[in-house]
């Protein structure tokens, strides 16, 4: 599977009616929409599709005709997506109403040839990357250690968030399994000075954590 790093967009014009395509990292969805209401406010439809992989490792998948007729506009969008084994991406469409009426199987071919032609942007500029599972992973440590654990996130290319208390700080990071098992490693060569938080899901196959 693949997933998208940074939105682009693609556009066509289908018997008079401008049909504009969105394709955007799922964590950006909410926001996206509405920016697209606000700055498409004389717009006709804004049709969308997303897949994304939840907590439990589940293909979620969701869409919305958004006034058009039922099936004709946000399953060719969704099915875009799924030809190009695409996760945690969202394409939305606006469309513009040129005057002329589609049909149904206009319409399909109109909002799937619009969500391929994004696709096939992202795809054109690079912006498509191999998905690997990320899951949570929280370390509480002790002052002491610090000094180390920034080291060994920074020449690993981890990216990490740091909170201070009063008795250290508390990392949390989002890892691969192979990430995870990079760490866990790390953390079998210290004695101590560090908790253990939260583990991804797939730490079970660690034995060690």
């Amino acid at each position: 599977m693949n997933t998208i790093n940074k939105f682009t967009f693609a556009e066509q014009e289908v018997k008079k009616s401008k049909f504009i395509a969105y394709i955007v990292p799922f964590f950006e969805f909410d926001e996206f929409c509405e920016l697209l209401r606000n700055d498409h406010p004389k717009a006709a439809h804004i049709v969308w599709a997303y897949r994304h992989l939840n907590a439990y490792q589940q293909v979620v998948e969701n869409s919305s005709d958004d006034g058009e007729p039922k099936g004709s506009s946000a399953p060719p969008v969704l099915d875009a997506l799924r030809g190009a084994n695409l996760i945690n991406t969202a394409v939305l469409v606006v469309r513009y109403f040129g005057g002329t009426k589609l049909g149904i199987g206009g319409l399909v071919r109109a909002y799937s040839s619009s969500a391929n032609l994004a696709i096939n942007e992202a795809v054109k500029n690079g912006d498509l990357v191999k998905f690997e599972i990320r899951d949570i992973f929280k370390v509480a440590v002790n002052f002491s250690l610090l000094g180390r654990f920034d080291h060994f996130f920074l020449t690993r290319q981890l990216k990490a968030t740091k909170e201070f208390d009063e008795h250290g700080a508390l990392f949390s990071l989002l890892l691969t399994q192979s990430e995870l098992t990079s760490v866990s490693e790390f953390l079998a060569t210290l004695n101590g000075g560090f908790r253990l938080l939260a583990l991804p899901l797939f730490a079970k196959n660690l034995g060690h954590l």
